[in-house]
């Protein structure tokens, strides 16, 4: 009995999934990034967990919220810039979500 392996197809596999990986992070980063930069830093309402992970108060939450309503006032973009910034946020996100779906199609098609 022998056992062989196809090399090369796993070098394609592990390119494709570096590759996956590496435009996902990458897009959802820069999406992230343009967002903040839009004036619309995401702000996440605290959640209750049990006692092993500290949540912050909904004082703090408010604190977090102010502060970055306060960034955002404070912005050296003009209008039309953040209007720009915000359409490359969300052309980066569906950069990021057609990355996934070309690899879900990778992985079904094959």
């Amino acid at each position: 009995m022998s056992i062989e392996i196809d090399w090369l197809a796993f070098v394609e596999v592990f390119a494709a999934a570096l590759i996956g990986a590496v435009l996902v992070v990458g897009f959802y980063a820069i999406g992230l990034r343009l967002l903040v930069r839009a004036g619309r830093a995401p702000v996440v309402a605290p959640a209750e967990f049990t006692d092993a992970i500290t949540v912050i108060s909904e004082k703090e939450a408010r604190r977090a919220a102010k502060a970055a309503a306060k960034a955002a006032k404070k912005s050296p973009l003009t209008d039309g810039q953040k209007q720009l910034a915000l359409v490359g946020a969300y052309g980066s996100f569906a950069l990021c979500a057609l990355a996934v779906l070309g690899g879900l199609y990778l992985i079904v098609a094959r």
